[in-house]
């Protein structure tokens, strides 16, 4: 029977905006990605059957299909095809899904699923419609008939259509005071802050070879934040809002790679596989409230895995608000404990679409240090959908 196993998985460092990956084209940080993972892995680029990689923005430096384009950065043989997708903050998660519905199909012995965003050099929003409406109205014009007089937002108020509201509505309908946001902020910078210092993250990153030297650390963590010093900050999504910048995904630039094969093409080149992708959803919940689908995601997730919520060992939850964490901790009685253990996108960062590869990542070298059998990520995606993946340690 064929089974799903990936046998590496690499990222960059994390950059802050205009930060230390702000220099590097989007293509080469993903074709240093491929190259890395090949030479830590141990296969040969010729054996690739193909290369799905994730990105949001797909304009400008991440136009033209990125994948194609990184495959020949890197110095991978001309055989070797590409292709690029977008399911929002999930596109790499989702490489990581087609991946292994490929190679469990029998279309392909291995494939090499990841991502990019260089949120430096293709703004977040580069790709949206127009402003004025000429490309339409978003999902339909939900947002202006089903939120307006709803949850707080006055009848006449203008809402304007950015997950930075959905977050604040999922704030609201769960109760969760300002002080329970920043508190859980706080929280990823200090787990980031440990696992960076105790060399976690040492394994996993493919540091960046730059002009005046090397990025080899993810640069988003905050050492010296506070409650004191979120407790400062705006709350850019409503003037009487809960949500801050200090509570948000932080932007940045990034790219992460995995290979995917089965057990038997694994064992036949002589690699050892990390884990076995156990079970993939996708799921779908409200498109304006937007950022509670991994609730129904883990539900569906767990169903189909025959699991139990106890019976996962580590969970990432992507941190694109403080909220969303929240709100699945609320719905699942997750242990807390198991949640985000390394920090999250609050502290790491967020390069949209290298982020589900990244998060992998993160979570598959956790598992191995500390011999987890499951592990589950999800992540919340525009247009209120969600991917979710159990993986199990081998």
């Amino acid at each position: 029977m064929r089974d799903a196993v990936i046998v590496g998985a690499v990222r960059t460092p994390v950059g802050r905006r205009r930060g230390g990956l702000a220099g590097v084209h989007p293509v080469d940080l993903s074709a240093h990605v491929l190259r890395a993972l090949a030479e830590r892995t141990g296969f040969e680029p010729a054996d690739v059957d193909d290369v799905i990689w994730g990105c949001v923005s797909q304009v400008g430096e991440q136009a033209w299909n990125v994948a194609r384009n990184a495959v020949l950065a890197a110095g991978w043989p001309e055989t070797v095809p590409g292709t690029t997708l977008d399911r929002q903050c999930g596109s790499s998660q989702q490489a990581v899904h087609f991946a292994a519905a490929a190679v469990l199909a029998g279309q392909a012995e291995l494939v090499v699923a990841g991502g990019v965003e260089s949120m430096t050099r293709v703004p977040m929003g580069a790709s949206s419609p127009s402003a004025d409406g000429a490309a339409g109205l978003p999902y339909g014009g939900l947002v202006r008939d089903r939120y307006r007089g709803v949850d707080g937002f006055a009848a006449d108020e203008p809402v304007p259509f950015n997950q930075g509201v959905g977050a604040e509505l999922i704030a609201a309908r769960w109760g969760f005071t300002r002080t329970a946001l920043d508190e859980y902020a706080l929280a990823s910078h200090r787990r980031a802050a440990a696992a960076q210092d105790a060399g976690a993250f040492d394994a996993e990153i493919a540091p960046v070879a730059l002009a005046d030297g090397k990025l080899d650390a993810d640069q988003g963590i905050r050492r010296d934040t506070s409650l004191a010093k979120l407790a400062e900050l705006a709350t850019p999504f409503r003037p009487d809002g809960v949500v801050t910048a200090g509570s948000a995904s932080q932007i940045s630039d990034g790219a992460a790679a995995l290979a995917v094969t089965t057990s038997e093409w694994a064992r036949r080149h002589g690699l050892r596989p990390l884990a076995r992708i156990h079970t993939a959803v996708v799921a779908a919940d409200d498109p304006v409230l937007m950022l509670t689908a991994p609730i129904p995601a883990t539900a569906k997730a767990l169903r189909r895995a025959g699991l139990g919520i106890e019976e996962i060992g580590v969970y990432e939850v992507n941190e694109a608000f403080a909220p969303v964490p929240l709100a699945w901790l609320a719905e699942t009685e997750a242990d807390p404990e198991r949640l985000n253990p390394r920090g999250g996108a609050i502290a790491l960062g967020h390069p949209l679409g290298g982020s589900g590869a990244r998060i992998m990542t993160t979570m598959l070298h956790h598992m191995r240090d500390n011999d987890i059998r499951y592990g589950l990520q999800t992540m919340c995606e525009g247009g209120g959908m969600a991917n979710a993946t159990v993986v199990e340690l081998l």
